[in-house]
């Protein structure tokens, strides 16, 4: 069932990518573009996404437990250091230079972007070479 429900609820969040036009990747470089033609579309997107986040977050958090796990799996580190800073950086720098994040990515696939197909390895290589870093 939880897989059913994560399955569920990509589908939902891809299918909210590509109806703001998150999925599409001239939006979000118009939006970062403040110094010439910004779009501030995206803008009012990200508004909803944290409207949506603080209600829901207040009232899913005063339920005992999760409804298809034992516990929720809250971030222990609650604090910026230089790792957090870096990790933001690079991936605004990778968001800027593709005028995509992950999300968008996978929801790009969906709709038949095929220059993502280039994408998505590169994204994935990322996360790995992140990961072994990491764990030196």
């Amino acid at each position: 069932m939880k897989w059913v429900m994560a399955w569920l609820a990509g589908l939902l969040f891809g299918a909210g990518l590509a109806w703001s036009g998150m999925a599409d990747p001239q939006r979000v470089l118009g939006f970062l573009d403040v110094a010439e033609m910004w779009d501030p579309s995206l803008l009012l997107v990200m508004l909803g996404a944290m409207g949506t986040y603080a209600v829901g977050y207040r009232f899913v958090v005063r339920c005992p437990r999760p409804l298809l796990d034992g516990a929720f799996h809250l971030p222990a580190e609650r604090r910026v250091d230089a790792r957090l800073l870096l990790g933001a950086a690079v991936f605004g720098a990778g968001w800027g230079l593709a005028g995509y994040c992950p999300g968008p990515v996978l929801a790009g696939i969906g709709l038949g972007n095929a220059d993502l197909v280039w994408l998505l390895p590169a994204m994935l290589l990322g996360w790995w070479v992140s990961a072994r870093w990491l764990r030196r």
